[in-house]
């Protein structure tokens, strides 16, 4: 009863958009044993214009804040990217997936954003090449089309500039560009693949171009749109898709004693911005001084972007180094005061919102209750059945390795 209703909220504004939002994804896949051939229809929650997909929300009726304030429940979104045609976005899904694009196919970007753990991968700090363990954890991928930098310090300013990063850092993938080129014009299945994005690109038999790889990603990316949560379907006038618990929550959340929403603004559930809240390294670890020397400014010495809280129940291990195991364990964290963990010697200039609020153990578990009703996975896009390389695809089984190698199991 409570999806049908929440459905028909969607699906009653025919003039603004037909019913993508809920229907399955429709990206294709392999239409004989011998070719692949791309979709020609948007994935969901995207109508198709003049060739381009366009996004369509309830959040694009109400006013954006503009990065003006908290806001209230029917806050509309900031700017996004959209635009995309529907052969780059599933080419970019293909690539995405596979492990091509690593130095010694074992690696796809989706190793470290796997769908099911909402696009991070359940590790407090990745793996890349060999099962070296990086510096940081992976970031969740839902809704980067909103966000405007990227990487945990900031240090991208466009999705292009972030994918090259573990592209070809040593210890991530561990390609470069002039490998990459050649591994991928090497395939024939993906110089046809790339024909059929641009056609008037190819149409000589050209080379497959750097900036046509890094705008597929993009696309694919910029994709993956979570804004049906149960959350939103309250926010959309559906008073019973959140339980008493869950509104008591949400009134915690949003409160000047928490103060949770004033980092976490609605609807995004981030407000994009970079934040020094004292969070303590796992034991052993050195102290990780963020968005500081990157860029040069010392008031952001351990500061790091605040995340988007959209399906954070999928994507513990929490905080930049995996710290807090669970969503309670992250939450009482604020709790217990400001700068609290901050270690000897570290003089760091904490956000002012971070206080001591003193909540109590009903008010956290409360607030746990209502982060959880932020979960939407009802557009996650189809994982290719096979890839244009012929390799497997490696996310499931590198992970899998990678805990084993970082847990001591076998």
């Amino acid at each position: 009863m409570m999806r049908r209703y929440s459905l028909s909220i969607v699906c009653g504004l025919a003039w603004l958009w037909s019913c993508h939002a809920v229907s399955a994804p429709n990206m294709g896949d392999v239409v004989s044993d011998a070719a692949f051939e791309l979709a020609t229809d948007c994935p969901p929650g995207f109508a198709l214009n003049t060739g381009q997909c366009e996004l369509r929300s309830l959040y694009q009726l109400y006013a954006s804040l503009q990065d003006g304030g908290v806001g209230g429940l029917k806050t509309g979104l900031p700017t996004y990217r959209d635009g995309f045609t529907p052969q780059e976005i599933d080419l970019g899904r293909y690539l995405f997936f596979d492990p091509l694009l690593s130095a010694d196919n074992t690696i796809s970007c989706a190793t470290c954003h796997q769908p099911d753990k909402g696009f991070a991968d359940g590790l407090g700090r990745s793996v890349g090449m060999g099962g070296a363990e990086l510096p940081r954890s992976a970031p969740s991928l839902w809704n980067v089309a909103f966000q405007d930098s990227f990487f945990w310090d900031a240090r991208a300013k466009t999705l292009e500039e972030q994918m090259q990063g573990p592209l070809y850092d040593a210890h991530e993938m561990g390609g470069d560009p002039v490998s990459l080129l050649s591994k991928l014009n090497a395939s024939e299945p993906y110089r046809q693949l790339f024909a059929q994005t641009w056609p008037q690109s190819y149409e000589a038999g050209e080379d497959i171009q750097l900036d046509h790889i890094y705008r597929a990603l993009a696309a694919f990316q910029a994709s993956l749109v979570s804004l049906n949560s149960r959350y939103d379907q309250y926010a959309h006038g559906f008073a019973d898709a959140l339980n008493e618990q869950e509104k008591e929550g949400m009134n915690i959340f949003r409160s000047f004693v928490a103060r949770c929403a004033e980092c976490h603004t609605p609807p995004l559930f981030t407000n994009r911005q970079l934040a020094v809240i004292g969070t303590p390294e796992p034991d052993g670890m050195p102290f990780d001084p963020g968005a500081g020397p990157v860029l040069g400014e010392d008031s952001l010495r351990g500061a790091f972007k605040i995340p988007s809280l959209r399906n954070i129940d999928q994507t513990a291990p929490y905080m930049h180094s995996g710290r807090f195991e669970t969503l309670r364990d992250a939450a009482e964290f604020y709790n217990l005061g400001r700068g609290h963990a901050v270690p000897e010697g570290e003089e760091l200039k904490i956000h002012w919102h971070v206080w001591e609020p003193n909540l109590t153990d009903y008010e956290i578990d409360r607030l746990v209750d209502f982060m959880k009703t932020l979960t939407d996975e009802s557009f996650k896009p189809k994982t290719p059945q096979r890839l244009p390389s012929g390799l497997p695809l490696a996310h499931d089984k590198t992970l899998a390795t990678a805990r084993a190698t970082t847990t001591g199991d076998n």
